[in-house]
């Protein structure tokens, strides 16, 4: 297939257009910022441009991952994501719809599964969420504007039969992320493969198994995070003792992470459960928290990547020219 990849020179697009070329499928990248992968630099705000890209370029699936993210939020008016996460979806499934292409991938987060009582780590036990968490409730305008998208491809398949598969992924992105009661960095990222994390290759092969299933899945929506070991009736025991928990199911991680320097975590708020993607998709994310203790103890390099210094790609100054044109 043809597939429009946008975003693709961010994260998840790096990891992923070499993965849709490996499956044999011609990939045209587009972005606003340059990149090995991205073919046009320009935007999916662009309605006349992202037209231009159907009409001339035969394109038969969009894999949509371009987006601005939760650390835009502040730095960002409310209006830039709203343009980008809304209306450039839009334009993006129009187009698809005009030019007969029959099937949407869309990236979506599972931080609009949270709402500020489960941000705050409100109530007795751990917030158990999947698919059928609700009432959706975002807690700022990136969480809305994605909600927004997803409805967006929801009403692409029932008004004109496109099929859409979103996929709501869980942490992937290199940076440092929100402390954790002081625990931060290698460390963090190893807790959250426990219960909110998977990496950008898992992540990526999820994003193939939605695009090449979805016309006998026609729409819906999928949680994409490293599988927890843990069970709805941790639930309460995860809000008190985290730690003893992870040490019950897995006894080498205390003195693997003490050999290291590291903490378990005390406590766990909300726990990700992508059950339904393995049940329905067949897709298991090959790295969970087994292979974090795994790389622990034979000394090998860990299986996710921390790098505090990674920012996302920026587009060009405003007075470079527009990279417009076939695709290289």
């Amino acid at each position: 297939m043809r597939i429009l990849l946008t975003g693709a020179s961010g994260w998840l697009g790096r990891h992923l257009a070499p993965v849709l070329r490996d499956a044999g499928h011609d990939v045209l990248g587009l972005d606003v910022a340059p990149g090995p992968d991205t073919a046009l630099v320009g935007s999916v705000c662009d309605e006349w441009l992202v037209h231009r890209i159907f009409a001339e370029n035969g394109i038969d699936a969009v894999i949509h991952t371009a987006a601005l993210h939760k650390p835009d939020v502040g730095r960002r008016p409310a209006q830039a994501f709203v343009d980008v996460n809304v209306t450039g979806t839009l334009n993006l499934l129009e187009a698809a719809v005009a030019a007969g292409a029959d099937r949407f991938v869309l990236t979506s987060t599972t931080s609009l599964m949270i709402n500020r009582a489960i941000r705050d780590e409100e109530g007795a036990e751990a917030a158990w969420l999947d698919e059928t968490s609700g009432p959706l409730e975002p807690r700022n305008i990136y969480g809305a504007t994605k909600l927004a998208a997803e409805n967006l491809c929801r009403l692409h398949h029932l008004e004109h039969g496109l099929n859409c598969v979103i996929l709501r992924t869980s942490r992937f992105f290199p940076e440092d992320d929100d402390s954790e009661r002081g625990i931060s960095g290698d460390n963090l990222k190893a807790n959250e493969f426990l219960h909110r994390r998977l990496t950008p290759q898992d992540a990526a092969q999820a994003h193939l198994v939605a695009l090449e299933r979805a016309p006998e899945i026609g729409f819906d929506t999928f949680l994409v995070s490293a599988p927890t070991p843990f069970s709805r009736c941790d639930a309460a025991v995860l809000k008190r003792d985290a730690a003893g928990v992870i040490a019950r199911l897995f006894p080498e991680a205390p003195a693997l992470y003490a050999e290291r320097g590291w903490q378990l975590p005390e406590m766990i708020g909300r726990v990700y459960d992508a059950g339904k993607l393995e049940r329905i998709l067949g897709l298991r994310c090959a790295t969970d928290f087994a292979s974090i203790l795994a790389a622990l103890k034979s000394g090998e390099d860990l299986p996710f990547t921390h790098d505090p210094a990674y920012a996302a790609p920026s587009p060009p100054p405003p007075s470079s020219p527009a990279l417009r044109g076939g695709w290289a």
